[in-house]
């Protein structure tokens, strides 16, 4: 200011220099000249800035966050800094403030209003956050809340960044009544519009209950962190006066619930650092936004070498499970296997790695779980893996060792076709590159929804242990031979397996493009998606399709 008016440091009234600043704010106003007045209003508002900043950084006060450590939780600003690359966080909004004066509100005003947002980067990547400060009243969601996170989303739509929710609340703030339903609503309907457009993840890292379980649910990952965190549409109280049943908070929506029987969550962790590791983990495998291309990292260079264990993984008897996560792991570079849904659906395996560098996404039947099966879980669970690969243009590889789809009333009555129909649907939609090697059995209409041929699989492989048939040999000379008993039926089960059961049938039709060495599968899926990467295939224009949902 005085260098804006042309006057030197030597210059400067006694009254406005640092051994003069007593006497200038022991005056009144209307004793002071123009300049020292504005000088001293300055002042005043830098003040009120430190004091507002200080608050903030606070949230509730000393005592409320040794309450928050003292249930293991960190607060939302240590969580920030864990997770985002050091010095790169930009806050916004940090002096907003609720507007609501019922209930002595205006009397609980805390800059800041109890959510934290921003910009930063994960591995010099942009990403934009909010992290709710349960300290602040809770970590309920009013109206200005709202505004902060649905800001921070509308800007990551506008540049094209991952959304990352690190949610920490006790749901909506009554005092604010409809204003805080309504902004549950405009986050709800960003979160389907960056559906597809940007990466989604949540973080359950504390409380999420009533209508806060559906932002979470409409995003794309969501992560838990075990004895801390809990997700449900209503607690045990209401359960207990509603159903008379007796449940926990963990009973009810802990992480072991959502990871293991309903599938809502994705991962599960220790402790609220693991939870933030595992998130920089996830987000190094995603491209920013479905305009980028994933994001590579070097590769081994070893793409050309034979990976001989390959050879021996698949047991020669046909009735003998193996691990296919050995399969996956001798494939990817550097063993690096990032598994989504690791304890949901285990006769299903999803997941993303690198082939040379390059993100793709990988499922998997898995022998060692129900034979590997189709259910409806696993159905339901590979569909969504997919279709999100589809979206952010990230290649498919599929390791098919499939018996077909599980039987029995639980199925049946639980619309095995319609779930199932989900995953074959998801297949056959998806454009982006799609890799498939069958490793043992494909039987059956499970054979066809395992991105087959027939669903615009790009190339299609199988070892020569492969089983391609309508069923296996036993059941199909039973059918085929009834009446047949004994060593005849025997001799007609062998038949069949030299007829059927085998990848020739296949390959003469050109269902399967090559049989190959195990050891190989390695370097041909590398070729291949280098030869795939100019691939360009469009759906019929239309709205949208109508997934059988």
């Amino acid at each position: 200011l005085l260098r804006s008016l042309g006057r030197t440091h030597t210059s400067v009234p006694v009254a406005l220099t640092r051994c003069g600043a007593a006497s200038l704010f022991n005056r009144p106003l209307s004793a002071m000249s123009d300049l020292e007045a504005h000088v001293r209003r300055s002042e005043d508002v830098q003040d009120r800035l430190d004091a507002m900043r200080n608050q903030a950084m606070i949230g509730g006060g000393e005592k409320r966050i040794e309450a928050q450590h003292s249930k293991g939780r960190l607060t939302a600003r240590e969580r920030i800094d864990l997770l985002l690359d050091p010095g790169s966080f930009q806050e916004y909004d940090m002096f907003v403030e609720h507007r609501c004066t019922y209930f002595q509100m205006d009397k609980k005003m805390i800059s800041g209003d109890g959510v934290v947002t921003g910009s930063g980067r994960i591995n010099g990547r942009l990403v934009f956050l909010f992290s709710q400060d349960f300290t602040v009243l809770g970590g309920s969601l009013g109206e200005m809340y709202a505004k902060k996170i649905c800001k921070i989303m509308d800007k990551a739509m506008d540049v094209g960044a991952p959304v990352i929710g690190l949610n920490d609340s006790g749901g909506a703030r009554i005092q604010e009544g409809i204003d805080s339903l309504a902004g549950y609503a405009d986050i709800f309907q960003r979160n389907v519009m960056s559906s597809g457009v940007v990466p989604q993840i949540s973080v359950i890292m504390g409380p999420c209950a009533g209508g806060a379980v559906y932002s979470p649910a409409l995003t794309d990952f969501t992560f838990m962190v075990d004895q801390t965190s809990y997700l449900y549409v209503t607690g045990p109280d209401v359960v207990k006066q509603v159903t008379n049943e007796t449940v926990t908070h963990d009973e009810l929506g802990g992480a072991h619930v959502h990871t293991t029987k309903s599938g809502v969550a994705h991962r599960a962790f220790d402790n609220d650092l693991d939870a933030l590791h595992g998130v920089r983990e996830l987000v190094n495998f995603l491209p920013s936004s479905n305009r980028d291309v994933v994001p590579e990292l070097e590769g081994p260079g070893n793409y050309e070498e034979d990976v001989e264990a390959l050879n021996v993984l698949v047991p020669k008897d046909p009735f003998k499970a193996y691990d296919m996560k050995h399969v996956i792991e001798k494939t990817v570079d550097f063993g690096d296997f990032f598994e989504i849904q690791p304890n949901y659906a285990k006769n299903i395996v999803i997941g993303f790695g690198r082939m040379e560098g390059k993100p793709v996404g990988i499922l998997a039947n898995q022998p060692l779980s129900a034979s590997g099966t189709l259910d409806i879980n696993a159905s339901v669970k590979g569909a969504r893996f997919i279709r999100f690969c589809d979206c952010f243009n990230i290649p498919v590889v599929t390791f098919v060792d499939v018996p077909g789809f599980l039987p029995g009333t639980v199925q049946e009555y639980g619309g095995i076709i319609r779930h199932g129909a989900k995953l074959l649907y998801a297949y056959a939609e998806a454009t982006v590159p799609k890799i498939t090697i069958i490793t043992r059995k494909a039987y059956g209409g499970a054979y066809d929804v395992m991105a087959s041929k027939h669903l615009r699989g790009d190339i299609n492989y199988a070892w020569p242990s492969a089983e391609i048939a309508v069923m296996g040999a036993k059941g199909a000379a039973a059918i085929l031979h009834r009446g047949v008993t004994g060593e005849e039926l025997a001799e007609k089960e062998e038949e069949y397996v030299k007829e059927f059961s085998n990848p020739f049938p296949a390959a003469r039709r050109g269902f399967v493009d090559d049989i190959i060495v195990p050891s190989s599968t390695r370097r041909r899926i590398v070729e291949d998606l280098w030869m795939l990467k100019s691939k360009k295939i469009s759906n019929p224009e239309k709205k949208h399709g109508n997934i059988p949902l």
